[in-house]
């Protein structure tokens, strides 16, 4: 029955790109009027790189973003009073807590790079892809010898 059909040799191979191969691109995002967990997700799947076809889970394939304006961010409901943000400083009794707007006020860039690191995988290559975040609170960035590509 076999001998009808031609399977010759198996010629399908499959390729796994290297960090060397791959090529990463500057994107830059006005976060003023967006919402936090929206404009999170987004940027995470730019930093992992799940916008490329060539996406490995295992690799760092993704692009840097630089994110300006980040105290206009907005955040729906009445989460700007009720949501707390956790801090344990590693002494007994001193979990510190600071609220959505405090901490807004306080440390802008910290809201985006919390929502953001809480939206990427649990491991080493976390590290690696938060490090590509580049938020700043105001207009001006020091990004722009690389040319960063403008995403609305």
């Amino acid at each position: 029955m076999f001998g009808l059909f031609d399977f010759g040799s198996n010629t399908r191979t499959s390729s796994s790109l290297t960090t060397k191969d791959i090529v990463q691109k500057w994107y830059l995002i006005d976060c003023s009027g967006k919402k936090l967990g929206r404009l999170s997700v987004q940027i995470a799947n730019i930093l992992r790189g799940k916008n490329k076809p060539e996406y490995t889970p295992n690799s760092d394939v993704g692009d840097f973003v630089v994110l300006i304006n980040a105290e206009r961010i907005e955040i729906s409901g009445n989460k700007s009073k009720d949501k707390i943000y956790f801090k344990h400083t590693g002494y007994p009794g001193n979990l510190k807590e600071i609220n959505f707007q405090d901490l807004l006020n306080k440390d802008p860039e910290k809201v985006l790079r919390n929502a953001v690191k809480g939206m990427l995988p649990k491991n080493r290559l976390n590290r690696k892809i938060i490090n590509k975040l580049k938020v700043y609170s105001g207009e001006n960035h020091p990004h722009e010898a690389q040319n960063p590509e403008v995403i609305n």
